[in-house]
């Protein structure tokens, strides 16, 4: 995730020497939009629910990490290729900027690797974490049955899970001998 975001970072500063030496703007302005939008996305859409599905082994939570975490995967390999007009400074969009101005187009390069770090990163994780989902038992039926049943909503309480026998109810004022004395 912070490799992600700073790719983002420094694809921003990419874009503006991209624009500053004959580039489009568009291209600054979507590299704004994506280092605005993606940065809190990546938080609250990839790590809450990797954490979350870690912390009560959730299976509907490990696949909304499986989903999110393989849309910033796809995400990052097309910022890597770098598209013209789409705000990433990937490969393609770099290699040929070297015919206009080659100072811009080595800033270029950064991002473009960045990219392609975070892209490599990313589908380790997705690899790492799905080895220890299916490690543990879980599987894509588990999900459905949480979704069905409402429980990746509101996950047992730990009075709802306990499954014990209870202990006997005491007085809440205990009674002392008298004296000093004690059995």
């Amino acid at each position: 995730m912070a490799v992600y975001c700073l790719s983002l970072a420094v694809n921003l500063i990419a874009c503006l020497a991209w624009w500053i030496a004959g580039g489009s703007g568009v291209n600054f302005g979507f590299a704004i939009l994506w280092l605005v939008m993606f940065s809190p996305c990546g938080y609250v859409c990839w790590f809450r629910p990797a954490y979350k599905a870690f912390r009560s082994d959730s299976s509907f939570n490990f696949m909304a990490f499986f989903f999110v975490c393989g849309v910033q995967f796809v995400l990052s390999v097309i910022q890597a290729i770098g598209i013209s007009g789409w705000g990433a400074c990937g490969w393609m969009a770099a290699v040929s900027f070297f015919s206009v101005n080659v100072g811009a187009a080595v800033v270029m390069l950064f991002p473009a690797v960045m990219f392609t770090v975070s892209a490599v990163v990313t589908a380790l994780a997705l690899i790492r974490v799905h080895r220890l989902y299916r490690g543990a038992g879980g599987s894509f039926q588990k999900a459905q049955d949480e979704w069905h049943n409402g429980t990746w909503k509101s996950p047992p309480g730990h009075e709802e899970r306990y499954t014990g026998t209870t202990l006997p109810q005491y007085p809440t004022v205990p009674s002392y001998p008298t004296g000093g004395q004690w059995p």
